[in-house]
Formats: C-alpha cells, sequence, structure tokens
C-alpha cells in the first residue's frame, strides 16, 4: 500500500481530492493534514465582505471532500519534513509516514520587516483569521470615526480596499475613512496602463486614497509609521502585502528559492526530493510564474495526474504553465475590472462574468 500524504488544502489539492472522488488511485492510502476543515475561495472574499456572498457560500468543506474521496482527514499544521524517515511531522504530535507527499499548503504573509503587526496589525493570511476579524472591525466603524489602513497595493489589496470602502458607504458609514499605502507610485504595479488608470479613477471617485511610494515600517496604537519619517493615523491596519514561503519547507532541507519556496521540476516534483510534489503559492515552478490562485488552481489537474502516476508506478509527465492569465478584481458594487495581458476592460458585466466563474467553481467541488 503506497502512502500519500496531502499537506494543505489549497486550490490545487482541491483538485487531487475530486479527482480521488471520481477515481481512487490504485493501491494508496491517501491522508490530507490542514489546520482548517474548510478552504475559502478567496475570488469571492470582495463579495462576502460587501454582503452579496454568505460565508458558506465561498467555502469547500475539506473535510466532506475527503471523506467522499476516501481520504483521512487530519485537521492540524505540517510543521516539518523529516525527509530522512520520510514523516510528516504535526503541530498536534502527529508524526505521519510517508511514501509521497505533496504540499499545497498556501504562503505565509510578507511583512517585509514590517513590525507591530501582533499588536496592532490583522493580516489577511490566513484568510480564516480575516473572515473571523472582519466583522469586529466593521462593528467599531459603526461606532463612530474610524481610520483603516490597507498596507500594499496589489491586486488582492486593492480588491479588499474597493469592497470594504462599498461595504461602509452600503451601511453609510461616511465617517469611516480608508487609505491604501504601497511601494509603487500607483496601484496594481504589473498590470496593463488602462487597467491601473481605471483602478486609480475608481479609488478617487469612491473616496480611498493610496499614498504610493512609502512603505509602512511599523504599526502602532494610533498610526502606521512610514518610511519617508511620516505618520499615517490609523485606527486598524490590514496587511495585503503578498506571499511569503513558511519556513518550514526550507527548514526541513527542500531546497527552495531565495525567498524559501519550494523549487519543483515541470513535474511538480521537488527538485532535491523527487519523493515530494508541491504546487500553488508554496511552490516555484521550473517556468516562474507570479503568486496568483489561477496558476494554483491550472497547477491542480496535473498535480492529481501525476500523484496518481507516481502512486500506481507510470511515467510522470511535465506541466507547462500558461504564460497568461486572465485576471478579475472586483471593485465593489458590483462592478469588476478585468485583465488578459495588455488587455484590460471594465464594467457591471465584468463582475456578473467573474460571479458566474467564481460560482461555477465553488458548485463543481461543493458539497
Amino acid at each position: 500500500m503506497t502512502r500519500l500524504v496531502l499537506i494543505g488544502g489549497g486550490h490545487a489539492h482541491v483538485h487531487v481530492l475530486a479527482a480521488l472522488a471520481t477515481a481512487p488511485f490504485a493501491n494508496a492510502q491517501v491522508t490530507l493534514v490542514s489546520p482548517y476543515a474548510r478552504q475559502i475561495y478567496s475570488g469571492m472574499l470582495p463579495g462576502w465582505i460587501e454582503g452579496y456572498y454568505a460565508i458558506e457560500d465561498c467555502a469547500l468543506a475539506l473535510d466532506s471532500m475527503a471523506r467522499r474521496a476516501g481520504v483521512r482527514f487530519v485537521q492540524t499544521s505540517c510543521t516539518a519534513l523529516d525527509l530522512t524517515a520520510r514523516r510528516v511531522l504535526c503541530a498536534n504530535g502527529d508524526a505521519i509516514s510517508f511514501d509521497y507527499a505533496s504540499i499545497d499548503a498556501g504562503p505565509a504573509a510578507n511583512l517585509g520587516g514590517l513590525t507591530g503587526v501582533p499588536q496592532h496589525g490583522l493580516p489577511i493570511r490566513p484568510i480564516e483569521s480575516f473572515v473571523a476579524a472582519w466583522p469586529g472591525l466593521l462593528e467599531r466603524a459603526r461606532q463612530g470615526e474610524f481610520k483603516l489602513a490597507i498596507v500594499g497595493d496589489g491586486a488582492a489589496a486593492i480588491e479588499l480596499a474597493f469592497a470594504m470602502q462599498a461595504r461602509l458607504a452600503t451601511e453609510g458609514l461616511n465617517h469611516a475613512c480608508l487609505t491604501v499605502v504601497g511601494g509603487n507610485r500607483e496601484p496594481l504595479a504589473g498590470f496593463p496602463f488602462l487597467l491601473r488608470h481605471k483602478a486609480a479613477k475608481l479609488l478617487a471617485a469612491q473616496g480611498i486614497a493610496h499614498l504610493g511610494k512609502r512603505r509602512a515600517v511599523a504599526l502602532l496604537a494610533d498610526h502606521v509609521q512610514l518610511d519617508d519619517g511620516s505618520q499615517l493615523a490609523a485606527d486598524a491596519a490590514l496587511i495585503a502585502t503578498g506571499a511569503a514561503a513558511p519556513p518550514w519547507p526550507a527548514a526541513s532541507g527542500l531546497e527552495t528559492d531565495e525567498a524559501g519556496f519550494i523549487r519543483v521540476n515541470p513535474m511538480l516534483q521537488s527538485v532535491s526530493h523527487p519523493s515530494v510534489f508541491a504546487a500553488g503559492d508554496v511552490a516555484a515552478y521550473a517556468d516562474a510564474r507570479p503568486k496568483s490562485g489561477v496558476f494554483a488552481v491550472r497547477a491542480g489537474p496535473p498535480l492529481a495526474e501525476n500523484l496518481r502516476a507516481i502512486c500506481q508506478g507510470q511515467a510522470l509527465k511535465q506541466w507547462q504553465p500558461q504564460q497568461r492569465a486572465l485576471y478579475l478584481l472586483s471593485t465593489g458594487h458590483k462592478h469588476a475590472l478585468a485583465a488578459w495581458g495588455g488587455f484590460s476592460a471594465s464594467g457591471a458585466w465584468v463582475w456578473r462574468w467573474k460571479d458566474r466563474i467564481d460560482r461555477r467553481f465553488m458548485a463543481r467541488f461543493g458539497a
């Protein structure tokens, strides 16, 4: 019996569970290790903030998916791999033996030296922690004057800014003030010019301030300290600065890139330990791609195929990530932006398109 351990319940492993439910891997005993019994689909998080979706609409039940797939589910975190003895070491004290392991555990918050986060900041990762804290932030805004700072000006930060501002406006909380702080001249650096221009105009139109070319260096009780010496008054700070690698893969001895992400070959195997696979944001692909749920989802089917093949002693297949990805960014009030390569578009029809894609994804993998 081949022992396969899936570490993490990310988008790629959702595909693996679906593949197992359709056709179990022959002679394989599969275990899923995840700290949460559900996976919040990040693409629908802005809609949940605005109140368009219930949290149940945005959550995939990993425990139910595992049960349908005949997979043992262990609700805990992986803290290390013993690569010599081939064991997954867990936060609950378990040591789970494996012949093959696959890692799709997701990244950590990229704090970049920012201090004061545990006391005064709320990272968006892990998403479960943010979901638990958001109602409290909203309630504070309902009580009176409230200044919220969002640290980061990439896609996740901007989507959350639009969603939060839309929710505040819907509730008539015009006294609340929202400011985005980022190191770029304008938000959404790396996206097409027209999309960046549209986003900047929408931010201004909705009363969301953007402080560009400045980085947050410290969070304090009533303000954010910036690298130019200035201060931004803030009652709360949300950290949306991108993905950082969790420390345990490198500490366990897996070969990683300079940022700590697991280097994998085109078959999604660790380049240093072929018995370990990785996909999603935690992986550094042979052909580098941005940290995006789009690529994590696309890696799912080839990962499932190769895990099936290696468990059954068959040849693995190479996967070539697509060169371009479609990005759909919600901008609040059922409006969205789209980007594909150098092409961009915006409007209510883009939001309806995004909503259909998101709902279809959840319907495919939901209970």
